[in-house]
């Protein structure tokens, strides 16, 4: 069977609005003597890392690369194996996969739709990846998990949290290892009653597209059935790296509680104007102002510097965890990278492990086999506790953190503490819920 044979081959026909996940459809043409696309027949096989080299969240972008490069080593025998022999799943054996050595190629998203499903595109059309993963953008990974189903690869999410990621925008051939936006307002909520009351109005600063729409309609959701009102919600553009004509207006809104449903460089820069601004100085209502970040990463953190002292938010992961499977990859990186991972590098190095692992318990590299091996699955050792990807929707469901900034951090990675481990339970729904509804998942395209 020739090369020729093995690879899709088509013409890419697609508009896309950049950080929103609209695009057309792309068209792809394939052989029919494949079994299923970029089957592998040599010795190698190919993964593509679709991250933000380039964009406002160009820090996730550089980690999960660090990341996806240790995975690889892994896979391939080197280093220490990591979280592979804390994985309760046995079948990986430090040979590649299959037996084949573990390969990638790597391209930039941009934190842009169209941006990162030409990436994809050139990654499965011309580098032969049989697998795509990455991204540090619900947009970008809506867009890119669209294009995947219609190439016949499976598609590994990464940093992704909007709730369309595995609701309205869910494909059969794509898979989400983090958490979404509905379990950071229900792991939230019950939190910010106990340390501010359920007499609070909120205003809401959001980063305008599908990442940020969800989580404000998540955190509105889960604080006004506590009893807080949602004074306003404000739309900030992706690409903004100023906000203060945007903090300005909630000093007169009578807004006890600032909402920044903002993430990377944005979260940085809005949080930075806020303290600015001396939100966290004022009193309103009677009560102290406050910060709250749905969304936190240490490497915000990091950007943010002083001002995320006390400030509140959740995260799928932290690398203060103690149990074994943390323990074993902060290690690996560390001894590889000079300092800890990140939530992004943590969830795309679990990616490429459940990947790895579905197709050696399936036999094969078929997207179909590997998609059927990781729906229902149960697994441990991987940092976030017992955890499911959830055949109705792949979505894994785990344990979720709720973090605050350190008053007194003891280096410049020790900035965020862990102050509630949120059990998978309380953060669990309903595949028909309101927020996931109005997409259906559909059936695995091999493609061929």
């Amino acid at each position: 069977m020739s090369n020729s044979n093995l690879t899709r081959r088509g013409l890419l026909k697609t508009s896309a609005v950049a950080g929103a996940g609209v695009a057309l459809p792309t068209i792809f043409t394939a052989s029919s003597a494949a079994a299923y696309t970029n089957e592998p027949t040599g010795g190698t096989v190919t993964l593509g890392f679709n991250v933000p080299q380039t964009g406002p969240y160009a820090d996730e972008g550089a980690d999960e690369l660090r990341a996806y490069e240790l995975a690889v080593e892994h896979l391939n025998g080197g280093g220490d194996g990591g979280m592979m022999n804390t994985f309760t799943s046995k079948a990986l054996q430090g040979n590649g996969i299959l037996g084949k050595k573990v390969e990638f190629v790597t391209g930039d998203t941009q934190t842009k739709s169209d941006a990162a499903r030409a990436s994809a595109k050139s990654m499965i059309e011309k580098d032969g990846a049989i697998m795509i993963t990455g991204g540090s953008s619900s947009g970008v990974a809506i867009a890119v998990q669209g294009l995947c189903q219609e190439a016949g690869v499976i598609f590994m999410a990464g940093l992704t949290h909007s709730n369309d990621t595995t609701g309205k925008d869910k494909k059969a051939n794509g898979f989400r290892h983090f958490f979404n936006a509905y379990m950071s307002g229900a792991a939230l909520a019950p939190v910010l009653e106990k340390l501010y009351g359920s007499d609070r109005k909120a205003y809401h600063l959001t980063a305008d597209y599908t990442w940020g729409w969800t989580q404000e309609e998540s955190i509105v959701a889960s604080t006004e059935a506590l009893g807080w009102e949602t004074v306003n919600t404000v739309k900030t553009p992706l690409a903004a790296t100023d906000f203060s004509s945007y903090i300005a207006p909630v000093l007169n809104s009578g807004a006890d509680v600032l909402v920044l449903n903002h993430y990377g460089g944005n979260m940085v820069n809005s949080l930075t104007n806020a303290v600015q601004f001396g939100l966290r100085e004022k009193q309103v209502n009677g009560k102290n102002f406050e910060i709250v970040v749905p969304l936190y990463s240490r490497l915000m953190a990091k950007g943010a510097g002083e001002n995320v002292k006390g400030i509140h938010g959740s995260t799928n992961w932290h690398w203060s965890l103690t149990d074994e499977g943390s323990k074993a990859f902060v290690k690996s990186f560390g001894e590889k990278y000079g300092f800890p991972p990140s939530q992004a590098a943590h969830t795309v190095y679990c990616q490429t492990l459940l990947y790895a692992d579905a197709c050696q318990r399936a036999g094969s590299f078929n997207p179909c086999a590997v998609a059927e091996a990781l729906e229902g699955f149960e697994f441990d050792g991987l940092g976030n506790g017992k955890t499911l990807y959830r055949a109705d929707d792949h979505q894994c469901f785990k344990d979720v953190l709720v973090v605050r900034g350190k008053e007194n951090p003891t280096s410049e990675f020790d900035l965020l503490e862990v102050v509630e481990v949120t059990p998978a339970a309380q953060v669990t729904y309903e595949p028909d819920h309101p927020m996931f509804a109005g997409g259906a998942l559909g059936s695995c395209n091999p493609g061929s």
